[in-house]
C-alpha cells in the first residue's frame, strides 16, 4: 500500500509541476490553444497517442472487443497504428499545419468557418462538438473505480473528483504546452506499463504457447462461428466482418476528431511532421496493439469474470480481473498507467471544447468584442466548467441505472467523425467542395448516428452495432462531399488546395531563415 501511494503522490506531484512550469507559454490565445505552432515531434506525438488511447481502450474496449474476438483483436492495434496514427499523419498532418495556419483557426469550427466562408457553419460545428465530446469526456473515468476499489479500496467519487481537480489544475495554468509535456510523461508511463502488464499476465499463464493453447480450446459463442474450437486463436478470429467494423470506427475515426486534428495545428512545420509520423506509429503499435493483445487473452479467466444476470460479461470487470493478480508493485504501475491515459485524454478534450466554445461560439456571436484577455478568462472558466460536468455525469451514470449516456458516449466518435470526416479532408485536397456537401455531411453524421440510437431505444435499431453504425456515418462522410460538391456552387478560396504544398516549402524556408 505504501509504494502506491508513494507511486500516486510523485505521479500528481509532477503534473502539478509541470502545470507550474508551463503557465509562461499560456499568455496568449495561440501560446495557450496551440503551443505558439512551435511544438516538436516528440511531444506532439505523444500528445496524439495519449489522447488516442484512453482508460476507455484500456479498460473497455481492450476488455470487451478480446472477449468478443480472441487474439484477433490485435487487429484493432495495427490498424489504430497504421490507419489512425501513420496515415493520419501523413495525408492530413503537413496540410492541415499550412492550412490552418493560412486560416488562422486554432479550432476545427473556425477551420470550416473560414475554408467555407460560414459563420454559421462555424457555430453548428462548435455546438455538434460540445454535444459529443461531453459524453465522451465523462466516459475517461471509466474503470478508475474498479482499479481503485481493488489496490485501494477508495470510493469512486473519490477518484473522480481527485483526477478531475488535478487535470483541471494543470491545463488552466499551462494550456496546450502543459498538457503536451504531461503527455509526453504519461506516454512513457503507458509504454512501459504496457510491456510490464503483458509479460506478467502471460507468464501467470504459464507462457505464451501455453496461453495459447488454453484458448484455442474455447468454443466460439459467435452464431458465425458457432462451437468451433480455435476460433479465438484464429487470424481474423470468430466474426471478421464485425471485428471490421470496429477497426474502421477506431482508426479512420481520428481523421475526423477535433482534438486529434488540433495536434497538427501546433506542431512546427518541416521534418518535426515526419518524425511526429514514425513515433506515432510505434507508439501507437505498442499501446493499442499491446492492450488489444493483452485483452485477446480475457476468455482465460472466464470463470472469475463477472457476470450480468443474463449470463454475459461485465466488459469493465475483465482487465480489471486479469490483472488482480499481478504483485503490488505492478497493480500500482496498471492505476498510474491508467490515471495516465485517462488524464492525458481528459485534458485534451477540455481544452478543445473550451476553446471550441470561446473561440467559435462566444466571441462576436454572444460577447462582442471580446480582448485576448478576456478570451484566456473564458477558456480558463470553461475548462472548469466541462471538467464539472463530465465529472457530474459519470457519478450520476455510476450511482444510477441510467444508460443513455452509456449509448450516447458510444456514438460519440461516430457522430464527430461521421460529421467532420469529408468536409475537412476534401476541404484540405479539393477547390471543388461546396456548402451544401458540408452541411449534407454534418446532417447524415449526427443523423444517422443519433437517429440509430433513438431507435434503438423506442423499438428496433437500423443497425444493430453503434460501432458499425459509426464505420458508415464516416465512410459516407468521405463519399458524400464530393458527390454533393458536383451538383451544387463550390465555394471560390483563395489558396488553391492542391497547391498547397509550395506554401509548406516556402514556410519551412523561412522559418529556417528565420532560425
Amino acid at each position: 500500500m505504501t509504494v502506491k501511494l508513494l507511486m500516486l503522490v510523485i505521479f500528481f506531484a509532477i503534473m502539478l509541476g509541470v502545470g507550474f512550469y508551463s503557465r509562461r507559454h499560456a499568455t496568449n490565445v495561440n501560446d495557450f490553444v496551440l503551443g505558439g505552432r512551435g511544438v516538436g515531434p516528440w511531444l506532439t506525438a505523444f500528445a496524439y497517442g495519449t489522447s488516442y488511447f484512453s482508460a476507455v481502450v484500456f479498460i473497455g474496449y481492450a476488455g470487451q472487443f478480446g472477449w468478443k474476438y480472441g487474439l484477433a483483436s490485435t487487429w484493432i492495434g495495427i490498424g489504430n497504428a497504421l490507419i489512425g496514427s501513420l496515415l493520419a499523419w501523413v495525408i492530413l498532418g503537413r496540410r492541415t499545419r499550412v492550412m490552418s495556419k493560412h486560416l488562422s483557426s486554432a479550432t476545427m469550427p473556425e477551420f470550416f468557418g473560414s475554408r467555407f466562408h460560414s459563420q454559421g457553419m462555424k457555430i453548428v460545428a462548435s455546438l455538434i462538438i460540445f454535444v459529443f465530446l461531453i459524453p465522451y469526456t465523462a466516459s475517461v473515468y471509466n474503470g478508475l473505480s474498479r482499479l481503485f476499489g481493488m489496490a485501494f479500496d477508495i470510493p469512486y467519487s473519490v477518484c473522480v473528483m481527485g483526477m478531475a481537480i488535478l487535470t483541471a489544475v494543470y491545463v488552466i495554468l499551462g494550456g496546450y504546452m502543459a498538457t503536451a509535456i504531461n503527455d509526453f510523461i504519461q506516454g512513457i508511463i503507458m509504454l512501459a506499463g504496457i510491456a510490464a502488464i503483458i509479460l506478467s499476465v502471460l507468464s501467470g499463464q504459464g507462457g505464451f504457447t501455453a496461453a495459447v493453447g488454453r484458448l484455442a480450446q474455447i468454443p466460439s459463442e459467435v452464431p458465425v462461428t458457432l462451437g468451433q474450437p480455435g476460433a479465438y486463436t484464429s487470424f481474423f478470429g470468430p466474426d471478421p466482418l464485425n471485428l471490421l467494423g470496429v477497426v474502421i470506427l477506431t482508426s479512420l475515426g481520428t481523421w475526423g476528431l477535433p482534438q486529434m486534428v488540433q495536434k497538427f495545428y501546433a506542431i512546427k512545420s518541416g521534418p518535426a511532421i515526419k518524425q511526429g509520423a514514425i513515433i506515432s506509429t510505434v507508439f501507437a503499435m505498442v499501446v493499442a496493439g499491446g492492450s488489444y493483445f493483452l485483452g485477446g487473452f480475457g476468455r482465460l479467466y472466464g470463470d472469475q469474470v463477472e457476470m450480468t444476470a443474463a449470463g454475459t460479461p461485465v466488459y469493465d470487470s475483465i482487465m480489471p480481473t486479469m490483472l488482480s493478480t499481478l504483485p503490488d508493485l505492478l497493480i500500482g504501475i496498471v492505476i498510474v498507467l491508467v490515471l495516465s491515459a485517462s488524464m492525458s485524454t481528459l485534458s485534451s478534450l477540455v481544452l478543445t471544447s473550451s476553446s471550441t466554445l470561446t473561440l467559435d461560439l462566444l466571441k462576436d456571436n454572444v460577447v462582442k468584442n471580446m480582448s485576448e484577455k478576456k478570451q484566456l478568462v473564458y477558456m480558463r472558466v470553461l475548462i472548469v466548467v466541462f471538467i464539472v460536468i463530465s465529472a457530474v455525469i459519470a457519478l450520476v451514470q455510476y450511482n444510477s441505472s441510467i444508460t443513455f449516456i452509456a449509448q450516447l458516449m458510444s456514438i460519440s466518435w461516430g457522430a464527430l467523425a461521421g460529421s467532420f470526416l469529408g468536409p475537412f479532408f476534401w476541404g484540405l485536397y479539393s477547390r471543388r467542395v461546396s456548402r451544401p456537401a458540408v452541411w449534407a455531411s454534418f446532417i447524415v453524421g449526427v443523423g444517422l448516428t443519433t437517429g440509430n440510437m433513438i431507435a434503438g431505444f423506442v423499438g428496433t435499431a437500423f443497425i444493430a452495432s453503434p460501432i458499425n453504425c459509426g464505420a458508415i456515418a464516416m465512410v459516407l462522410s468521405l463519399i458524400i462531399v464530393p458527390v454533393v460538391s458536383l451538383f451544387t456552387k463550390r465555394v471560390e478560396f483563395e489558396v488553391d488546395p492542391p497547391h498547397v504544398e509550395g506554401a509548406i516549402d516556402r514556410e519551412y524556408e523561412q522559418e529556417l531563415e528565420a532560425e
